[in-house]
């Protein structure tokens, strides 16, 4: 009902064991291109593990051989430990399938590439994470700047004021607050907030949620293209503790 209220699309629940009721529901999930898809798979914790299924005792510590053999048993799987079926190999195999779609996207981009050259070079340059050319004259110009105001201020206030100096010139920076914006000014002057109108926008309103807006721009920086910040109060960034454990093993920017 949650996510069904935030206008997603809800498939299930679905047998997370059955595998082709899995695979329906992955498909279906698919077709959906205009809203993002949650996909709900009830499961038994260590399914397969006759005397062990479906308790703590498979979660944080080994069947042991036992329980290992049963569960060979139970589930009928003959193979020595870490041979892997040639069946499972053919079935995971898709090198000529994704050799075919990488062609044809490529394709695609390269007819983007002649018919808008300036957007593919800008593309291109964001994704390979490297500033604009005129970077280094942007950030001298707002460091002067600011030497030239001598003024004492919040560190809030001067966060922002930095934001309206480089924001401008680096149209891969999406900012973002968990409805604190008026308090620690992570927007810029004239920035627009996205929405389902504005996609253009570079301003995010994630709502009280910190851990969901550290996790997104996680995402956002996983993907490519784009410079995520965000900000909140030192207190509540315990609510971001794994995101913020996640990014800095990824070594994201």
């Amino acid at each position: 009902g949650r996510f069904e209220a935030y206008g997603w699309n809800v498939i299930g629940p679905v047998d997370g064991h059955d595998i082709e009721a899995m695979d329906r529901a992955i498909a279906e999930a698919m077709t959906s291109e205009d809203k993002p898809t949650l996909i709900i798979a009830k499961t038994t914790i260590g399914m397969g593990a006759p005397n062990l299924k479906g308790t703590a005792k498979v979660h944080g510590s080994a069947l042991g051989e036992e329980e290992v053999a049963a569960t060979r048993e139970a589930i009928g799987w003959p193979y020595a430990p870490f041979e892997v079926p040639q069946a499972i190999y053919d079935a995971w195999d898709h090198r000529a399938e994704g050799k075919r779609i990488e062609g044809e996207w490529q394709a695609m981009y390269d007819a983007y590439r002649k018919a808008y050259p300036e957007l593919a070079a800008e593309l291109e340059r964001r994704l390979a994470g490297d500033l604009p050319d005129n970077w280094s004259d942007v950030v001298m110009d707002a460091i002067c700047e600011a030497q030239a105001a001598e003024e004492t201020i919040a560190t809030r206030k001067a966060s922002q004021k930095a934001l309206n100096a480089l924001a401008p010139a680096l149209p891969e920076l999406l900012g973002g607050s968990a409805d604190l914006t008026g308090s620690n000014l992570t927007n810029w002057k004239d920035v627009k907030s996205l929405n389902t109108g504005d996609f253009m926008a570079r301003h995010i309103s994630y709502g009280v949620r910190e851990f969901g807006m550290s996790a997104i721009m996680n995402g956002i920086a996983l993907y490519g293209g784009f410079i995520p910040y965000a900000a909140t109060f030192l207190t509540f960034s315990d609510y971001s503790r794994n995101a913020l454990r996640m990014s800095a093993l990824m070594k994201q920017r």
